[in-house]
């Protein structure tokens, strides 16, 4: 089975809100999903993501692609837990 890590579309209509999630590549965008991973919400300001990063590595490690999009919202997370710690 091949894995994604791609986000989820959810919220109304001008008001969209994502969810990281783990799901298998021929699944639909809103498809069913295998786990939540984290969240992103492009109209908050500032932060405006959350995402578990060692559940992410966790499905890195054993095979998952992750979209352009998602790989962003890592590498920024990323690049501030360093200054959270």
């Amino acid at each position: 089975m091949a894995v994604a890590i791609r986000l989820r579309r959810e919220g109304t209509r001008n008001s969209p809100y994502y969810k990281v999630v783990v799901t298998d590549k021929r699944s639909p965008r809103d498809g069913k999903f295998i786990e939540i991973v984290g969240n992103y919400d492009p109209k908050k300001a500032g932060a405006n993501y959350t995402v578990k990063l060692e559940r992410i590595d966790h499905w890195v490690k054993n095979g998952a692609q992750m979209s352009d999009t998602v790989r962003s919202i890592v590498k920024k997370a990323r690049a501030a837990a360093p200054a959270a710690a």
